[in-house]
């Protein structure tokens, strides 16, 4: 019989599927949240019913009606730097600053001058972090 046949899940099994210790589900078994039978060898199983209840992933905020990025950072335009046909639009939201390149006809469009309301939303398929100086 496999680990997930029959009586549910091993206990370190479960804890791996739903993203915490064997630690937290013996304290949530003994606070009553989890319930665990034993088998024949005396180890912890998990119902499969109560992994999947307990390993719910948070909710993602929607993309939007009209447009798949999901990082948007709400603010406002603090400047508009037009040359040719091409605009730098920078955006304070919160303590950030995003720079984006944009077309003059996007500028012209959005009616983006500073003071006025945007969010830059952010769709990269490569984002990059740097440690902070606390090293």
């Amino acid at each position: 019989m496999s680990n997930r046949e029959g009586h549910g899940l091993l206990l370190g099994d479960a804890a791996r599927a739903i993203g915490v210790s064997p630690d937290t589900l013996r304290r949530w078994e003994r606070d009553g949240k989890l319930a665990t039978r034993r088998d024949a060898a005396n180890r912890r199983r998990v119902a499969p019913e109560d992994v999947e209840r307990l390993a719910g992933h948070p909710q993602r905020h929607p993309a939007g009606d009209q447009l798949s990025a999901r990082n948007r950072f709400r603010g406002v335009v603090r400047s508009v730097q037009v040359d040719g046909v091409m605009a730098l639009v920078e955006i304070e939201a919160g303590p950030h600053l995003v720079i984006a390149a944009i077309t003059r006809d996007a500028v012209d469009e959005l009616g983006l001058a500073p003071g006025v309301p945007a969010t830059a939303a952010v769709k990269a398929t490569s984002v990059m972090i740097e440690r902070g100086n606390d090293r």
